[in-house]
């Protein structure tokens, strides 16, 4: 597997190696001699990004900036890591994210939660503060120049209350974390990349998803590049499509929520039922084994994510 993707106006997808390969990007910027880096991937991201900036003719030096989509770490955990190997860097962040990168203790808890402290420490291992003087908080509406090229930020709920989504005014291409879904690369076939959302835990929320979707179609982008993995096209039909997931997902959890202690498990088994037959309807050029082996993790993620919404809208 390649160590990175390269795409125009100076775009690179870089493997941050978590878990497996291409299930983690960390989005490099390069315009004329300074850098950009769109989230961090975990702690073990950190040589794969210096290497890419090496292999462009840059030294660490010169990345003015390290743009979190949000604060989950798969996408943030190495930025304490990174940002000290990058001595002029500045880190932004959404408002609701910015104590946990300067404090990172309870970021960490929350993660031991979810996954459960040997997996999160193997995962992710010790998550490093990084300095306030160097945070910006990047509230909806606001902007940073890479040597003239303006990134615009718009607040994007719906997978989590502390995303971003971020806007390259110059290609009109769009950084969506995990709010425009999960769109492996294996999945890809005839120019078409698959796509289905991420429904995390612990902040689900359909309605503000749906409408953070609709932002980003209004903006018409050439091009969207997901965390999970690189650029995907065609992005209204991919929108129609996470639109519906969305939807199946809402619709799987409510039909889930009297099922007492097999709530669990059945939700397990519906996202894996939704998975397969959007394999399908998607013609993804891989068999079931394949499919639930890349979604492996996001399954879990998916249905506890589900879980967690219940819970926390009192439909449970």
């Amino acid at each position: 597997m390649p160590s990175w993707i390269d795409y125009d106006h100076g775009i690179t997808a870089v493997d941050a190696h978590l878990v497996r390969p291409m299930l983690d990007a960390v989005h490099l910027v390069v315009e004329g001699d300074r850098a950009a880096i769109v989230d961090t991937g975990s702690n073990d991201a950190v040589p794969y990004v210096l290497a890419a900036l090496a292999a462009r003719g840059l030294a660490p030096e010169q990345v003015d900036w390290v743009m979190l989509t949000h604060v989950h770490l798969d996408h943030a955990g190495g930025a304490g890591l990174l940002m000290s190997k990058l001595p002029n860097a500045r880190l932004t962040v959404h408002p609701r994210g910015a104590r946990h990168m300067i404090d990172p203790s309870r970021l960490s808890a929350a993660t031991v939660a979810v996954y459960g402290e040997e997996v999160a420490r193997r995962m992710y291992g010790t998550i490093v503060p990084v300095p306030a003087e160097r945070v910006l908080e990047t509230p909806d509406g606001a902007s940073v120049s890479l040597a003239g090229r303006r990134f615009e930020f718009l607040d994007t709920p719906g997978h989590a209350r502390h995303h971003v989504c971020i806007v390259d005014e110059r290609s009109g291409h769009v950084f969506a974390g995990d709010t425009f879904g999960l769109s492996y690369r294996e999945l890809e076939h005839d120019g078409r990349q698959g796509i289905f959302p991420s429904t995390t835990p612990v902040q689900f929320d359909p309605p503000a998803l749906h409408a953070s979707i609709d932002r980003l179609l209004a903006r018409a982008p050439g091009a969207i590049y997901v965390t999970h993995f690189g650029q995907v096209r065609d992005v209204q039909r991919r929108g129609e499509e996470l639109h519906r997931l969305v939807d199946a997902h809402a619709a799987l959890a409510l039909a889930c929520r009297d099922a007492g202690a097999e709530r669990a498990r059945r939700l397990r088994e519906g996202v894996r039922a939704l998975l397969l037959e959007e394999a399908r309807r998607q013609a993804w050029p891989v068999p079931d084994e394949e499919v639930l082996a890349l979604f492996e993790l996001d399954i879990m993620l998916n249905a506890d994510g589900l879980a967690a919404w219940l819970d926390a809208s009192g439909k449970g």
